[in-house]
């Protein structure tokens, strides 16, 4: 789609409509692959919507582990490396980190492929995020039921792309007066999360120990342990959780709902945190 958002492309359709077939143009998600690189070594690729990428790498890389705080980011920026063709794409975010934080890539290339050829599971995932040291988040936020009803308004009427394609994730914070803080989009929720968290990072406002998440679809185990290491202390979604993601969420305190829409949800862990 010629113009300047990249999150969005515009294609020509045929639509069969109760036996009435016309041609119109259509919105599609944009999916595109994106390169963090630490200095000149490739770290991982994921798919993605592109837009916010700066922050969808700052958030990975602490969602991750490999840094444990903003300071560590030295520099992180979109590079545009020549495609061979004479076009440049700028699909590579370049991340420069603090000496302490300088990563055993060979290491990492191992975990990350892991992650997403054979996907994370049970004991060892449980054991991977306690081996972290994360702490439980704020016990003393609260945030009324009514409230909690209110955010997934919100969130639909704040997804500008999902309005054209009907085809993206999103995440979104807010406070503790259900103010919106930040949205993001994308076609992973995970990336979503992590361009949420991303943003909070290098706006200096983690730990996020007086808000709350929420994110389209369902929670996953993924998504809980990044809201855990951000600190989010309510994380909601408008779909189910796995199993695992609630066995994470109760060890660590972690408020998690789901099937957050219209009149009802459901408390999964944390019911303390949920007034009226």
């Amino acid at each position: 789609m010629p113009g300047k958002n990249r999150s969005v492309h515009l294609t020509r359709v045929s639509e069969w409509d109760d036996g009435n077939i016309g041609r119109k143009d259509d919105y599609l998600a944009a999916e595109e692959p994106l390169e963090i690189r630490v200095g000149d070594h490739p770290l991982s690729v994921t798919m993605r919507t592109p837009g916010h990428d700066v922050e969808l790498a700052a958030g990975f890389l602490f969602t991750e582990g490999l840094i444990q705080n903003r300071e560590q980011i030295v520099a992180l920026e979109n590079v545009e490396p020549d495609t061979g063709d004479g076009a440049k794409r700028g699909n590579v975010v370049q991340a420069a980190l603090a000496a302490e934080a300088a990563p055993d890539f060979e290491k990492m290339r191992r975990h990350f492929f892991a992650s997403s050829s054979c996907g994370i599971c049970g004991k060892a995932s449980i054991d991977a995020i306690r081996s972290r040291l994360l702490s439980a988040p704020n016990p003393d936020f609260r945030v009324g039921a009514e409230l909690l009803l209110s955010l997934p308004d919100v969130l639909r009427s704040s997804q500008d792309v999902f309005q054209r394609t009907g085809g993206l994730h999103a995440a979104a914070l807010f406070d503790s007066s259900g103010g919106l803080l930040v949205v993001r989009e994308d076609i992973g929720r995970h990336n979503a999360v992590d361009k949420v968290i991303g943003w909070a990072l290098l706006e200096h406002r983690v730990p996020l120990g007086n808000a709350m998440l929420l994110v389209s679809g369902r929670g996953g185990f993924e998504i809980v342990q990044k809201a855990l290491v951000a600190g989010v202390p309510v994380l909601a979604s408008v779909s189910a959780p796995s199993s695992l993601a609630v066995q994470l969420a109760r060890e660590l305190r972690m408020t998690l709902v789901g099937f957050l829409r219209g009149r009802r949800f459901v408390i999964y862990s944390g019911e303390e945190r949920i007034a009226g």
